[in-house]
């Protein structure tokens, strides 16, 4: 079988959970299904953390740039290479393609339409279009997590529940098997201006449905009662950013909070060994990788209890068996207590740190992608 993969989100200088996850699938794909020949195709160079792995059945094709390039010089390759399957990871498909061609799509969050205001209007419509065609015309969807599975059959009714079939995302503890020597640590905080003082640890794309402001203002009723305390917020500028950085800017505690920008995954791997507690309260979340990343580092979890984040944490509470302290996204007050336990209640930090790394199991790459494959199998 020939199968045609997306794969120019791999090109991107900013790494999310969407690139981790295709990253993750094309490191094993070629191992687990070696009787397949798989076709990767994207605009110009890979970044190199994201650099899938050469195996004998995969072929490379890096294609011309234009705008819309998915319904551009892709289409167009589609109709000339005639794969058996596409998979699309990104919830996008041609809007032409060869009549005998399956198609897979893969979900990852219909956030812009739960928060549409949490993204700029030329993104809404784009994401609005593109995923509304994908999830009618695609032969098989798939949701990673039942939280989008349950979003995508409540805004598209007329989608089969059948034709939707849930693959969560896996994790791979590799980056969190060496422990961190003494010299990274310290080089680390040198390089983000991060003190001795223990930090709360945020990891993601600065944007407003990360929920932000709202980490912030928790962060300063702790900080109000707790005269060390840092708040590390470890990512890229995604997009409508500035009120985080006015509420950052104006804050009484600024000089407490550290904003790192993009990080390499070697610097990552450091900062989330060296937080006290990691914080996530999301407004919403397709499916949550950071929680897992967090988890394989022994660090306590703070999260929301909304969309997929109970299904990755094991619960809709700490008391309900959840790997994390949750609460509603908007709570300032909750989760500013939710901090302070987690960074100074010994016998909470021990439970939940316990809970993460039990949860962990429940997640793998290697699954992921069997059951990615055989769905590309059975269509």
């Amino acid at each position: 079988m020939n199968i045609a993969i997306q794969a120019a989100d791999l090109d991107h200088a900013r790494i999310d959970g969407t690139r981790v996850y295709i990253k993750e699938l094309l490191a094993r794909f070629g191992a687990q299904a070696p009787q397949h020949d798989f076709h990767l195709y994207h605009r110009h160079a890979w970044n190199p953390e994201l650099a899938p792995p050469r195996f004998p059945n995969y072929h490379e094709h890096t294609l011309a740039a234009p705008a819309y390039w998915t319904q551009t010089r892709f289409l167009v390759e589609m109709f000339r290479a005639r794969p058996d399957v596409l998979w699309m990871p990104m919830q996008s498909l041609p809007f032409v393609r060869p009549r005998d061609m399956r198609t897979v799509v893969t979900i990852h969050d219909l956030a812009f339409k739960i928060f549409p205001s949490s993204f700029p209007a030329r993104d809404r419509r784009r994401l609005n279009l593109f995923t509304d065609f994908a999830v009618r015309h695609a032969d098989a969807l798939i949701a990673v997590s039942h939280a989008t599975k349950n979003d995508l059959l409540t805004f598209y009714p007329s989608v089969a529940p059948e034709n939707i079939t849930v693959v969560h995302h896996g994790f791979s503890t590799q980056m969190f098997a060496q422990p961190v020597t003494a010299q990274e640590h310290a080089g680390v905080r040198e390089k983000y201006g991060i003190t001795a003082a223990p930090y709360i640890l945020y990891v993601g794309a600065l944007q407003p449905r990360k929920n932000l402001v709202t980490l912030v203002r928790a962060f300063e009723r702790y900080a109000a009662a707790n005269s060390e305390v840092q708040l590390v917020l470890a990512g890229g500028k995604g997009w409508m950013w500035e009120p985080l950085m006015t509420a950052v800017q104006q804050s009484p505690y600024r000089a407490r909070i550290v904003l790192t920008g993009r990080v390499s995954f070697a610097d990552l791997r450091v900062l989330y060994a060296d937080a006290r507690v990691f914080a996530f309260p999301s407004l919403y979340e397709g499916f949550g990788i950071p929680l897992l990343e967090a988890f394989a580092a022994g660090v306590p979890v703070v999260t929301a209890d909304n969309s997929s984040l109970p299904e990755v944490a094991g619960g809709a509470s700490f008391d309900d068996g959840a790997a994390a302290l949750m609460c509603d996204a908007g709570d300032v007050g909750t989760l500013a207590a939710h901090l302070q336990h987690a960074v100074e209640d010994e016998a909470v930090r021990t439970e939940l740190i316990a809970r993460g790394r039990a949860r962990l199991g429940h997640f793998s790459w290697d699954t992921c992608a069997r059951q990615t494959l055989a769905i590309f199998e059975n269509l």
